[in-house]
């Protein structure tokens, strides 16, 4: 199949398309600000440039689309409202109506676990989302990529579009670039420095290894039975808080780094497990990579590329 990945050189995308690009022909939208090109089938396009990418998929016609082009990150986000919501709602705006007069077989929209709040426990697809205090620029994030879902679903009942959004809790692991906590986390115990967290480390989360996050993507690439729903993608056994991740962390890697506490300077997500069952049900998605493992995967890659 022909595959387009917006925002590609991602965390996520870049490792889905390193799995899918054996089987398939990948094409890539990026707009290339944080990674040099590696990809001979990446085109340098802004996603809110809608001639540019209409002009490029009209030029290749995908069977699928994988819209993961955002700008993403608490600390970028917060610095930068106006840009993420303009990125997140025009962007997916923008390549919607791009492939709204093709035989499209599948769209695929990345949202956030973000747009349940503050407090997410095992919350199910169909229940309450949440759009944050106005004029808490952490929120901005979220309210854009609620709208993209909504805008995603009109286009489906207008266009007659299949669609799959996914809402992924925490992913981590080789090849993550951005501010994830355990990706810091390893680094800096790696080189015995200081462990800074935001509050006092009692927010809980559930992380999902990267090779679980590419599984539970290609089965909403395959399965038909996912077109027109929306699914959380994460691993609800791999539960901890903040603290409790960082002192891990050290004992895994056998480091002399100390805890730090930092008054947090922005409104926090306290609690965020996922509920997998509609996943479960529909995908037969069953995450496999363990907490402890998924960190000595990453540790085990981070200290190679220290080496090189």
């Amino acid at each position: 199949m022909k595959i387009l990945v917006t925002g590609g050189y991602g965390f996520i995308g870049s490792s889905l398309i390193k799995k899918i690009s054996v089987d398939n022909k990948i094409f890539i939208i990026d707009n290339l600000d944080r990674q040099k090109n590696e990809f001979e089938f990446c085109e340098k396009i802004d996603i809110l440039d809608y001639d540019k990418t209409k002009q490029f998929v009209n030029k290749i016609k995908p069977d699928i689309v994988i819209h993961m082009a955002a700008l993403c990150g608490v600390d970028n986000v917060i610095k930068r409202p106006v840009k993420t919501m303009e990125v997140n709602m025009i962007g997916v705006y923008n390549i919607l109506r791009s492939i709204a007069d093709l035989n499209i077989k599948k769209f695929i929209n990345f949202s956030t676990s973000e747009v349940y709040g503050n407090y997410s426990y095992k919350l199910c697809e169909d229940e309450r989302t949440s759009m944050g205090n106005i004029g808490e620029a952490r929120w901005a994030y979220s309210v854009s990529k609620l709208a993209g879902e909504h805008l995603c679903f009109s286009y489906q009942k207008e266009y007659n579009i299949p669609v799959v959004s996914i809402r992924p809790f925490n992913v981590y692991g080789p090849g993550q670039i951005g501010k994830g906590a355990i990706q810091i986390f390893i680094k800096r115990c790696l080189k015995n420095e200081d462990l800074t967290i935001n509050g006092d480390g009692s927010q809980i989360r559930s992380w999902c290894y990267i090779d679980d996050a590419v599984t539970f993507i290609e089965k909403c690439m395959l399965h038909d039975e996912a077109n027109n729903h929306v699914f959380n993608m994460g691993n609800p056994e791999s539960i901890i808080t903040t603290l409790g991740l960082a002192k891990k962390i050290i004992r895994l890697t056998n480091s002399k780094s100390k805890i730090k506490f930092e008054k947090n300077s922005y409104q926090d997500v306290e609690l965020r497990i996922p509920n997998i069952d509609k996943a479960k049900s529909i995908l037969d998605f069953e995450p496999k990579i363990s907490l402890d493992e998924g960190i000595l995967k990453t540790m085990e890659w981070e200290g190679g590329k220290r080496k090189k």
